[in-house]
């Protein structure tokens, strides 16, 4: 069994193929607001940010 080699692109370089490919523009700002929303997650994790974070709810 012969196996396609493997391009060295990376996520979003294949994710931004998919999209232009399929004309699927719709998708963007989800998994962008998505992204967001994980990195925020992560950041607010640390209990030094817990002060300013309590303070904009």
């Amino acid at each position: 069994m012969d196996k396609a080699p493997k391009s060295k692109a990376s996520f979003f370089a294949e994710f931004w193929s998919f999209v232009a490919n399929n004309k699927r523009y719709w998708i963007t700002p989800i998994v962008i607001i998505i992204l967001v929303l994980a990195a925020f997650i992560l950041f607010t994790e640390s209990s030094a940010l817990a002060p300013f974070i309590y303070d904009i709810f």
